[in-house]
């Protein structure tokens, strides 16, 4: 059963005192608490959780109605997030650090002329892609779209599709720059590997949640990384490129607004998305939906964000949520 540290956060969820529960939605608050295996430690607790959704299903149903008008370009759902606030999912469920500097392992990213760029590409189908992970209450999103990148680079490489350990990255490599729970950056994880000379695979170093002593066992070393690549800052073009000759991509976005975190499907165009990114994660593919360029990309909030885990985030569209921003890939 999912119980988060809902302590930590008395402070920015308090009940209005001039609110009052809507009794029509009592069974579907029992039946969603059921389905996302949701408790509280306490009824106050449970009450400041009962608002948020309230107001959360408010915008939802609000929010799809404009989309059934040909208002909105994208849907939202009720997830397992939907009892929390912006600032919660903020604290709690990004992590990103972004760094003052790259180090001396960064060169920048550079296509070849004779490279072909299609107009459509989802490195799922070329079986580059893992399954869709979940960070839990843990900040550690910059491990997991690390790993993600060099999980797809191992494939391209070797034919060999493995799951890389993103626990290796939040015990062991706070020297480069990460802080286990408390935030990351997807190149110290890079840069970490490169001195470390690998990684261990997830199921020889599996998830926890939470940090812990560095325990990397050389003899289970699954990948290895020999430098990293940091793309042009905001180019678009650059990250389209990169994608389509390289693989997945590890990008940073703005990932605290309610419509981000309620996204279900469509291409999400939030124009309120700033380019402030705090969260990390990984563009597998590119595409058109219904006339709108969009992003795939892959989240580490488990599959019942967004599509099955994914979100389409509009692209050509002024580096929404700053997703061309701070993009990196390592190479093998």
């Amino acid at each position: 059963m999912e119980l988060w540290p809902w302590v930590l956060l008395a402070c920015v969820a308090s009940v209005s005192a001039s609110w009052q529960k809507d009794a029509v939605l009592d069974r579907h608050w029992e039946l969603w608490k059921k389905k996302h295996g949701k408790e509280y430690p306490n009824e106050k607790e449970e009450e400041n959780r009962r608002m948020t959704w309230e107001k959360n299903l408010k915008l939802i149903t609000l929010h799809n109605l404009e989309h059934s008008l040909g208002l909105q370009s994208y849907e939202l759902g009720m997830n397992h997030l939907g009892d929390m606030t912006g600032e919660e999912v903020a604290a709690l469920l990004t992590g990103l650090k972004i760094p003052d500097s790259w180090n001396q392992n960064s060169t920048y990213f550079k296509l070849q002329s004779k490279v072909r760029i299609p107009d459509s590409i989802d490195w799922r189908e070329k079986g580059c892609v893992t399954e869709v992970k979940n960070q839990g209450a843990c900040g550690s999103c910059w491990a997991f779209s690390a790993a993600g990148a060099l999980e797809g680079q191992l494939k391209i490489k070797t034919g060999e599709l493995v799951s890389l350990s993103p626990q290796n990255l939040v015990d062991c490599s706070s020297m480069y720059g990460n802080h286990g729970c408390n935030g990351g950056f997807m190149t110290y994880a890079f840069q970490y590997i490169i001195d470390n000379k690998g990684i261990n695979s997830e199921s020889s170093y599996p998830y926890t949640a939470k940090a812990g002593p560095c325990r990397y066992n050389p003899s289970a070393r699954a990948a290895t990384c020999s430098r990293y690549v940091q793309l042009p800052s905001a180019d678009e073009a650059a990250l389209k490129a990169a994608v389509a000759a390289v693989g997945p991509i590890s990008v940073a976005v703005d990932a605290t607004r309610q419509t981000f975190f309620l996204y279900r499907s469509g291409v999400y165009d939030d124009p309120s998305c700033s380019q402030d990114v705090n969260h990390a994660v990984l563009v597998t593919g590119y595409g058109t939906l219904d006339g709108k360029d969009y992003w795939l990309v892959k989240n580490s909030w488990g599959v019942h964000f967004g599509d099955q885990g994914y979100i389409r985030i509009a692209r050509n569209h002024g580096n929404r949520c700053g997703i061309a921003s701070y993009g990196c890939h390592p190479v093998i």
